[in-house]
């Protein structure tokens, strides 16, 4: 996940000597946030002649055609506009560069963005744009999720509330992007900062059901009509790499890719004796949905093998949902 430092959140310093930090820590993107002020751009052109990194701005106005000009000649790698502010009848010239983004407030939903699907990207705001150094409200995890179920070609970036423990689940979702601004700019220092949003183990005290795959987005199939092209069409289309079975309501275990290719690996000689119950793994690692995300870091840490997932169960078994770390071990995407 790329780190976007909200430059003019920094309050102790001139912008040249913010800048010049930022370099310095290497962080990914400037987000410059343009609250209807057209002089951002004698800022933006100033940047450019200090550094070369990617310049993320976003502008909320009522009036968008006063930016169009100034977009052209002074094009930047990531445009976004706000949406509550703009009129019914906003359409973005075709011309203007770079990424296009729509941003919304956490009350608005994302299928807001539906007339906008010609876009690159969406930015949910997690708190009151404009205000530093607020809370982030965990609803946007929800809003993050329906947003990649709805579009799951479009990037998401995150602004508002993000410290390291809010990173690290943004991460585990597969969010592109985040803001940071007061978190970056009060600590000890920018690296200290940029250290915490990106490790991999962090506190945190957010629960489970705060982020999981809600059951309803889950692979689920019924173990009396368990057949190895079920399980295999669950995996495939799931797309979590895995599948769930249960029984009368009840978690019976997990089929992975990794359970198949080792099943068939083992009775290739003998495929056509193989019992599709054989494909499940009784016994994987759980978790609840009301254990916290320093629970889920002891399981995956205690377990003797590397853990892509976790089935989250009840303590009745039934399931719930799951929780998938694909995005971590793969990277920026």
């Amino acid at each position: 996940m790329k780190i976007s430092a909200s430059i003019y959140s920094d309050s102790q310093r001139e912008l040249p000597a913010t800048i010049s930090d930022l370099v310095a820590h290497q962080v990914d993107m400037l987000h410059v946030d343009c609250n209807d002020d057209l002089a951002v751009f004698d800022d933006i052109q100033r940047i450019r002649t200090w550094c070369d990194l990617p310049i993320d701005l976003h502008i909320i106005t009522s009036t968008p055609e006063l930016y169009y000009d100034h977009l052209r000649a002074t094009p930047v790698e990531f445009v976004t506009f706000q949406y509550e502010n703009l009129p019914a009848n906003f359409d973005l010239p075709a011309d203007i560069p770079g990424k296009k983004g729509l941003a919304v407030i956490t009350p608005t939903a994302v299928d807001a963005f539906e007339s906008f699907s010609h876009f690159d990207f969406i930015l949910i705001m997690a708190t009151v744009p404009g205000q530093s150094g607020g809370k982030f409200d965990p609803i946007n995890f929800h809003k993050i999720r329906s947003f990649k179920k709805k579009f799951p070609n479009k990037s998401i970036h995150v602004d508002g509330g993000v410290n390291g423990e809010v990173s690290f689940i943004l991460r585990t979702m597969g969010v592109t992007a985040s803001v940071s601004g007061s978190f970056l700019f009060k600590a000890a220092s920018v690296g200290q900062a940029l250290m915490d949003l990106t490790k991999r183990e962090i506190h945190s005290m957010f629960q489970i059901r705060d982020f999981m795959v809600p059951l309803a987005e889950c692979p689920v199939l019924q173990l009396d009509k368990l057949t190895f092209r079920a399980a295999l069409e669950a995996i495939e289309y799931g797309n979590l790499g895995f599948a769930m079975v249960e029984k009368d309501g009840v978690f019976q275990g997990i089929i992975s890719n990794a359970d198949v290719r080792r099943l068939l690996l083992q009775r290739m000689d003998d495929f056509y004796a193989i019992d599709p119950k054989e494909l499940m793994n009784r016994n994987p690692r759980t978790i609840r949905s009301t254990n916290t995300v320093n629970d889920m870091l002891e399981i995956v840490k205690e377990a003797p093998f590397p853990i892509m997932y976790l089935p989250v169960i009840s303590g009745e078994g039934q399931i719930e949902g799951a929780v998938a770390f694909f995005h971590l071990i793969r990277g920026e995407a």
